[in-house]
């Protein structure tokens, strides 16, 4: 989960992501303190799918710990996943349990999820394999002292006595490093085999041990291609996915060995371009700017010219800068991990797009389907707001090809209307914008390109309400000489949009079509604005007169005004004498006061 600034806030993992998410919006659950905060942050999701749920929790501990996420308390420890390792520096290797994966000449298998399963699989390789678990140095110490518990257990081959040649006992280990790399088909076959002959001769509790066995097994052999088990190097692997001139690379971030990271990128490519040459090309591009390179590169296809890349990418480095093609085992499997990752990001976003298209410009095709209009792009909504009258506001939204135009956006402070009068305050606001727009028009002459929000009229005014609100904008404009649809959003008795009214009759709606719901966000969208103006407004002060907003007159000349006149009706309609006869005022105090109630364009 990321915030508005890009920050990862929380990383967390599910089989169901759709129910997971879920979760965190339901009203209707409890949720503690911490997480309606989290929520509240959440500005977007980003996501990695892996191949098991093992390989998601690893995967959970590697992104936590390298980004720190401050919602994710509970995992904030460093606690390690258990690691198997192998000594195959020594002459005589021992299999043990490891919590970290050191920079040594060992093996290192996992990590894994469960201890106890890993506790189970040693077990099991000391009873199959009979590999030693002592620290002594051999071969210096054979002989030394006799033999330990395990060997008379048959748990031990007893290296340290010579009872096994180094051959056959590094032919075991070989067999141990096959085990653990996945190459396990064998041995549960023979466990099975063992379990089932344990049965049949009634020897049930060998066989149930032999069936927890497998089960151990099962569970520590998962492959684990989330955390590199045979290497601690810094890598990035990199695949893709195209369709068409679309197409997106992903890049895994993998360092010391954990993947900790990811990113995808979006090209658009030529028909008929080869992945080979897509790849080529984004390697270039990103590595000349990116300032950290690793020390290999796993890619999905062979580059033609990967010698002269690789030898450009380690002058850079200043250390060889290995372009590797895996063709098997674990490095092939995370490539095509993420061409995987890459191809759901490309098929996403092709689907997000269609449904984006459909709820913006096919919602705006359905309503102009509904009011036989044509050539519909931008549409106007508007909305009063006000607390018994109290600074009455409006708002101008502005909607083009379904989507909301933000920069259109205007405000405006009621001035001309005292009380609450929705009607007069509609007015108001409709004149202030149109006037604005024609004498914008004027100054700009034929040379005008419709460049502000106000030069450019919309194809369509939406009013938050029926016939009153339709006719209120039809007087405005018939007034002004302008000719633009006007259709009312009608609500029913539970204040919920219903139909649109349009050229005096009632159309009705579907409620469950694209277009209804962009009328309903557009109905939403006006209201937030409105409300939100209202709102910051008073929270600049509970008492406030709206002859604090014009320009020069201060406490003692607003408190002058207030006596001479009996309302702001009558200010407003005051002439310019009748203003500058009020105690206190001037020539250019009573202008402002006059042009403050006057002027369309402020």
């Amino acid at each position: 989960m990321h915030d508005s600034s890009d920050e990862i806030i929380y990383v967390g993992k599910a089989i169901s992501l759709k129910n997971r998410v879920r979760q965190y919006f339901q009203s209707s659950r409890g949720k503690t303190a911490k997480i309606q905060k989290m929520v509240a942050h959440i500005a977007y999701f980003e996501y990695i799918i892996t191949d098991s749920e093992m390989e998601a929790l690893v995967l959970e501990c590697n992104l936590i710990k390298e980004h720190r996420p401050k919602y994710n308390t509970m995992l904030m420890d460093d606690k390690g996943y258990p690691y198997i390792r192998i000594t195959v520096d020594e002459a005589f290797p021992r299999v043990m349990m490891a919590r970290t994966m050191k920079k040594d000449k060992s093996r290192y298998f996992g990590p894994y999820t469960s201890a106890g399963a890993v506790k189970d699989t040693l077990d099991l390789v000391h009873k199959l394999y009979k590999i030693r678990t002592c620290s002594r140095n051999l071969p210096r110490d054979m002989g030394k002292d006799r033999p330990c518990l395990n060997y008379h257990i048959k748990q031990c081959s007893a290296p340290c006595q010579g009872y096994v040649s180094q051959e056959a006992y590094w032919e075991g280990v070989h067999q141990v490093i096959d085990f653990l790399g996945g190459k396990y088909e064998t041995l549960m076959k023979e466990l099975e085999d063992k379990m089932n002959h344990a049965a049949e001769e009634l020897e049930f509790e060998e066989a149930i041990r032999y069936r927890e066995l497998i089960q151990s097994v099962k569970h520590v052999a998962q492959k684990q291609k989330i955390t590199d088990s045979t290497s601690t190097d810094d890598r990035d692997v990199i695949a893709m996915a195209q369709e068409g001139r679309d197409a997106i690379v992903q890049v895994f971030f993998v360092r010391e060995g954990k993947l900790i990271g990811r990113d995808h990128f979006h090209l658009t490519v030529a028909e008929g371009d080869s992945k080979a040459s897509v790849l080529s090309s984004f390697v270039k591009q990103f590595y000349s700017g990116t300032p950290f390179l690793p020390r290999e590169l796993f890619l999905q296809e062979e580059m033609e010219d990967a010698d002269i890349i690789g030898q450009w990418l380690s002058e850079k480095k200043g250390k060889k800068v290995t372009i590797k093609v895996p063709k098997k085992g674990e490095k092939e499997r995370l490539v095509e991990l993420a061409a995987r990752n890459a191809r759901m990001v490309l098929d996403q976003d092709r689907e997000k797009i269609k449904r984006e298209e459909l709820r913006t410009v096919g919602a705006l095709n359905q309503i102009a389907g509904w009011l036989s209009l044509t050539g519909l792009k931008r549409i106007e909504a508007f909305d009063i707001s006000n607390i018994s009258g109290f600074q009455s506001v409006g708002s101008m939204v502005v909607f083009e090809n379904g989507r909301p135009k933000r920069n259109d956006y205007r405000k405006f402070k009621i001035k001309w209307v005292q009380g609450a009068n929705d009607y007069a305050s509609m007015d108001e606001v409709l004149t202030r914008r149109f006037v604005h727009g024609l004498e914008e028009k004027r100054e700009l002459g034929s040379q005008h390109t419709d460049v502000g929000s106000f030069t450019r009229f919309p194809d369509l005014i939406m009013m938050d309400g029926g016939r009153g609100q339709v006719n209120i904008a039809l007087e405005v404009l018939n007034r002004l000489g302008i000719t633009i649809p006007v259709c009312g959003m009608v609500k029913d008795d539970h204040h919920r949009t219903r139909g649109l009214y349009y050229n005096n009759v009632e159309i009705p709606i579907d409620r469950h079509s694209e277009g209804f719901h962009l009328i309903t966000r557009i109905q939403d969208e006006a209201h937030r604005f409105a409300i939100e103006y209202h709102r910051s407004l008073r929270g600049k002060g509970s008492v406030h007169s709206i002859l604090d907003d014009i320009p020069g007159i201060g406490p003692k000349r607003r408190k002058a005004l207030m006596r001479a006149f009996a309302s702001l009706e009558e200010i407003r309609e005051a002439d310019m004498e009748t203003l500058r006869a009020v105690e206190g005022m001037n020539e250019g105090s009573a202008r402002a006061v006059y042009e403050f109630f006057h002027s369309v364009l402020s």
